[in-house]
C-alpha cells in the first residue's frame, strides 16, 4: 500500500488534487511524532486560514482505521501514525517478492526520455572534469528506465570544430601516423598542447587550422581520413573507461553527424524571418528576451555550437519523439542552452518546452582550473586506478585470505569514484583532491558496500528467514523499516529533480540505520519468531542497498 496516497485520498481536501497532496506528505525526521506528516502551509493561501487552524480542522475530520491508528496536529503539521506491524510485514513481503525490481514503477510507461551526457571531445583526454556529466547522466538513464521510461542515452561527441584543423596542422608539423598509432591519445594531446604553445608565437597557425577545418567540412579526403583516425583512437581509449564506470550509450551521434542537417535549419530560420546579419555573421536577435544574439553562422559561413544543437534537437524529436530531452552539461553553458531553446521556441517548435538543461558544478584542481590546451588535467583513468590500488592495499591488510581480491578492489575503488561524484547536490562546484576521493572513511561507497557484505554474512550464517508474525518493534528495528519504505519515493524524487545524489544520501541513511540495528539487536537470537523477522529485515536491507547502488552504476561485493 502507498500510505501517502492512502492518506491523501482519505483527507480528500477540497480544491486540491489528491496526487498533489500526496506529494507534500513527508516522513518526519523524528518518528516518535508520527510515521507521516502533512505540512499544511501550502494550503493556507487557497483555504484562507492559518496552517495551525487547517491542521486542527483536518485532524477533527479524519477518521482513524486499521491503517492509520492515530492523528495529531502540531504547529501546522498533521502527523499520522500507522499500524507499524502490518506495514512492516507487508513491506518485507513485498521486498522479498520483488527483489531487484523493488522500487521500480511503470509511471514512465509509453514515454521516452533522451539523455545527452558525457559527450567527450575527440582527441582530448578523458579527465576528471568529465566525471560528473558521465556518472550523473548514466545514473539518470538507469533511474528513468527503472521507472518504466524508454531511455535513449546519447553521447553527443565533440567531433567538430576548428580544434580538428589545429590537430591536423600539429600532426603535419610535429608528428606522424606511426607516432599517433603508438602514442595514441597521449600523442594527440601532446601535439594539441604544442599547437597552442606555438600559436602564441605564430598566430598564422590559427589561420591554417581554420583552413583545414574548412576542408573537413567540404569533404576533403585526406583531412577526413585523419579526422576519422583521431576519432577511432579516442573512442577506443574512452570505451575502456566507460566499461570501468558501467556506462553505456544508445547513440554516438556527435556534432559531425549533423553536418548535412544544418542547411535545413538555416533555411527554416530564413523562411521564418528569424535570421539577421550582423558584422557578416548570421544571428537570431534575442534582445527582446534579455539575451545576447544567438550566433548561427560565422562570417565565413561556418556553423557554430548552437546551429548543431538546434539540428540535433530537431533530429532527436523526429527520430525518438521524446517526451523530455535532457542535457547533462556544466552550468557554465546556461546561456547557450537558454539561447538555443528560445530559438527553437521562436521557430514554432511546441516541444521546445520539453528540453531541459541538467546543470552541474565544475571540477577544478587545487592549483586552479583545468585546461587541456595547457596540459593541466587529471586523467580519470589515473584516478580510478589509484582508488583501486588503495582498495587492494586495504583488503590485503584486513582480509588477506579473501578470494577474488582484484575483482573486489575494482568494485570498491571504482564505486568510491562514482559515489563520490554523486554524493553532493549536482550544482555544487568541486575542487578535486586525491585525499578526499581516496578516503574510505565516513559517508562513502565502501561503507555502503561493507553494509551489504555484513548482510550477506549474517544470512549465510543464519540461513534464510522463515515465516514470522511481526513482533513489537524497538526504535532501531522500526527505523530500518521506515527507511526501507522510502525507497520508491526517493527514486521518483531523483528522477523528478534530475538529482542522483538523493539515492546516494538514501543509501548512507539506510546503511547507518542498519548499523544501529545490528549493534542494538541480536539478529540470531533465541526467539525463533524474532530471529526470522530480523533475518527478513536484513535480507531486505541487502536487496534495497544493492538496488540503490545498481541505479548509480556501482557494483556490490559479497565479501570485503
Amino acid at each position: 500500500m502507498d500510505c501517502k496516497q492512502y492518506i491523501a485520498e482519505k483527507l480528500n481536501i477540497e480544491n486540491f488534487d489528491i496526487n498533489t497532496v500526496a506529494g507534500y506528505i513527508e516522513t518526519p525526521p523524528d518518528t516518535t511524532l508520527g510515521d507521516y506528516a502533512l505540512p499544511c502551509f501550502f494550503l493556507a493561501k487557497i483555504l484562507r486560514s492559518s496552517p495551525v487552524k487547517i491542521a486542527e480542522t483536518l485532524k477533527d475530520k479524519f477518521t482513524i482505521d486499521e491503517v492509520i491508528t492515530e492523528v495529531n496536529a502540531v504547529g501546522g503539521y498533521l502527523n499520522f501514525k500507522i499500524d507499524r506491524k502490518s506495514f512492516a510485514a507487508e513491506l518485507l513481503k513485498e521486498i522479498a517478492l520483488k527483489g531487484e525490481n523493488y522500487g521500480a514503477d511503470t509511471v514512465g510507461a509509453g514515454k521516452t526520455v533522451c539523455i545527452d551526457y558525457s559527450s567527450i571531445n575527440i582527441a582530448k583526454p578523458f579527465h576528471i572534469g568529465h566525471l560528473s556529466t558521465t556518472v550523473i547522466g548514466s545514473a539518470l538513464c538507469k533511474i528513468f528506465r527503472f521507472l518504466g521510461y524508454k531511455v535513449v542515452g546519447i553521447n553527443h561527441l565533440g567531433d567538430y570544430g576548428t580544434q580538428f584543423g589545429k590537430l591536423i596542422v600539429a600532426y603535419k608539423l610535429w608528428s606522424s601516423r606511426e607516432q599517433v598509432l603508438s602514442g595514441r591519445l597521449k600523442e594527440l594531446t601532446r601535439i594539441y598542447v604544442k599547437f597552442h604553445e606555438e600559436a602564441k608565437l605564430n598566430p598564422a597557425l590559427d589561420d591554417e587550422a581554420r583552413h583545414y577545418f574548412h576542408l573537413i567540412e567540404q569533404g576533403d579526403k585526406e583531412s577526413n581520413e585523419l579526422f576519422n583516425l583521431f576519432k577511432k583512437i579516442t573512442l577506443e581509449e574512452v570505451d575502456r573507461i566507460y566499461e570501468m564506470l558501467n556506462v553505456t550509450f544508445d547513440s554516438y551521434a556527435g556534432e559531425s553527424f549533423y553536418n548535412d542537417k544544418m542547411a535545413a535549419v538555416v533555411r527554416e530560420l530564413k523562411e521564418k524571418n528569424l535570421l539577421t546579419v550582423s558584422d557578416g555573421a548570421s544571428i537570431v536577435d534575442l534582445s527582446a528576451y534579455d539575451m545576447p544574439p544567438c550566433l548561427i553562422l560565422k562570417s565565413d559561413g561556418s556553423s557554430l555550437y548552437a546551429t548543431r544543437d538546434i539540428a540535433a534537437a530537431i533530429y532527436r524529436k523526429n527520430t525518438y519523439d521524446f517526451d523530455k530531452c535532457l542535457y547533462v552539461v556544466a552550468y557554465q553553458q546556461n546561456l547557450h542552452f537558454k539561447q538555443f531553446f528560445k530559438v527553437l521556441e521562436l521557430m514554432g517548435k511546441s516541444w521546445a518546452k520539453d528540453l531541459v538543461h541538467v546543470a552541474y558544478g565544475m571540477v577544478s584542481l587545487e592549483s586552479g582550473s583545468m585546461s587541456t590546451r595547457e596540459g593541466k588535467v587529471v586523467l580519470l583513468e589515473d584516478v580510478i586506478n589509484k582508488t583501486v590500488e588503495k582498495a587492494y592495499k586495504v583488503i590485503e591488510e584486513k582480509n588477506p585470505e579473501l578470494k577474488n581480491k582484484d575483482k573486489t578492489a575494482r568494485a570498491v575503488g571504482t564505486g568510491a569514484v562514482i559515489f563520490g561524484a554523486l554524493s553532493n547536490n549536482k550544482i555544487k562546484d568541486i575542487v578535486f583532491s586525491y585525499d578526499r576521493v581516496l578516503s574510505f572513511e565516513g559517508e562513502t561507497c565502501p561503507y555502503v558496500q561493507y553494509t551489504i557484505t555484513r548482510c550477506f554474512s549474517v544470512l549465510k550464517k543464519a540461513g534464510k528467514p522463515k515465516a514470522f508474525v511481526c513482533p513489537d518493534m524497538c526504535q532501531a528495528e522500526y527505523a530500518v523499516i521506515s527507511e526501507l519504505g522510502k525507497f520508491s519515493d526517493v527514486i521518483k524524487s531523483a528522477a523528478e529533480k534530475y538529482e542522483p545524489s538523493y539515492i546516494t544520501r538514501y543509501a548512507i541513511d539506510l546503511a547507518q540505520a542498519f548499523s544501529k540495528f545490528y549493534i542494538d539487536c541480536k539478529i540470531a537470537c533465541e526467539d525463533e519468531n524474532t530471529r526470522n523477522f530480523r533475518l527478513a529485515l536484513t535480507r531486505a536491507v541487502k536487496t534495497v542497498l544493492i538496488n540503490a547502488l545498481t541505479l548509480l552504476g556501482i557494483d556490490y561485493v559479497e565479501e570485503m
